[in-house]
């Protein structure tokens, strides 16, 4: 997290980062046939039914209102880049409000406003300290990162490949919107705040111990595939071997797979395509 709050304060005071206009482009202002030219670029959105792409269109007329785009090293951030970023972003949102209550979807990333986009992986310096004491420092490369109550980073790169990634299940946008969702209570532990009677339990607390019983299943089955491929050889999980770090990362790239690849998801998961429909598509 020091990386992207270092970013931001130098954000802030103008330091080594281009800033975009004050107002993110506005679907007034898109150029003609960039949100058609979206949608071809990323078949999982193409896929959606009409319905539900002029209701992802209309989250992300309101997510640009709201979002403040900046290039970070010079990066400059068009109007494409800064529409594929909100309807990705917004992809998750299209059923957690209704219809005609879209400021209420968007309302689950409320606790931020910049969005910045790097033109490659981000070099974050690490620190930990061991149960003996020892103090541990290392480089981490980044394609993404969320900071709590603060701005989402990404590498545009990364972003750009959307489209071709969406077959192996990964996406960095809805990995790092993922993470706000579930932030969004203030804990990363893999669970977002569960509505009121969610799978039939009366109490929330009922249905946060049900939903973190199904994910830590998958989770474990998760980390010993991936365990297995590291140790001895064994071919690699479908799903980003990342998730295997902690439940919160496998959450979120869980929630990259089913909202790019649901068929080849709900394959692999077969337990846990359920739980996120019910919480993602609560009305289907």
């Amino acid at each position: 997290m020091a990386l992207l709050a270092r970013i931001w304060q130098q954000l802030r005071h103008g330091l080594g980062l281009r800033r975009q206009p004050p107002e993110s482009p506005t679907e007034d202002h898109w150029p003609p046939g960039l949100w058609e030219d979206t949608l071809e670029a990323h078949a999982f959105l193409a896929a959606l039914p009409p319905p539900e792409q002029d209701r992802l269109r209309g989250l992300c007329r309101l997510f640009l209102a709201d979002k403040e785009f900046h290039g970070a090293h010079g990066l400059q951030v068009s109007d494409a880049m800064a529409v594929a970023v909100a309807a990705q972003a917004c992809l998750p949102l299209l059923h957690l409000a209704p219809a005609e209550a879209p400021r209420q979807a968007l309302a689950w990333y409320g606790d931020f406003v910049g969005i910045v986009l790097h033109p490659g992986l981000a070099l974050a310096e690490r620190e930990s300290v061991d149960e003996a004491g020892v103090v541990h420092r290392w480089r981490e490369e980044l394609a993404g990162e969320a900071m709590p109550g603060g701005p989402v980073m990404l590498s545009w790169p990364d972003v750009a490949m959307a489209g071709r990634s969406a077959e192996q299940g990964y996406n960095v946008v809805i990995h790092e919107f993922a993470h706000k969702l579930d932030l969004r209570d203030g804990v990363a532990d893999g669970c977002p705040p569960l509505p009121a009677g969610f799978m039939g339990h009366a109490l929330v607390v009922d249905a946060r111990r049900a939903w973190q019983e199904v994910l830590e299943t998958a989770w474990q089955e998760h980390r010993e595939h991936t365990l297995r491929a590291q140790r001895f050889g064994q071919p690699e999980p479908w799903l980003d071997p990342y998730g295997a770090e902690a439940i919160d990362e496998f959450f979120a790239v869980a929630c990259e797979a089913y909202f790019v690849n649901r068929e080849h998801f709900g394959q692999e998961f077969p337990a846990l395509c359920p739980l996120f429909d019910a919480f993602f598509r609560p009305a289907h």
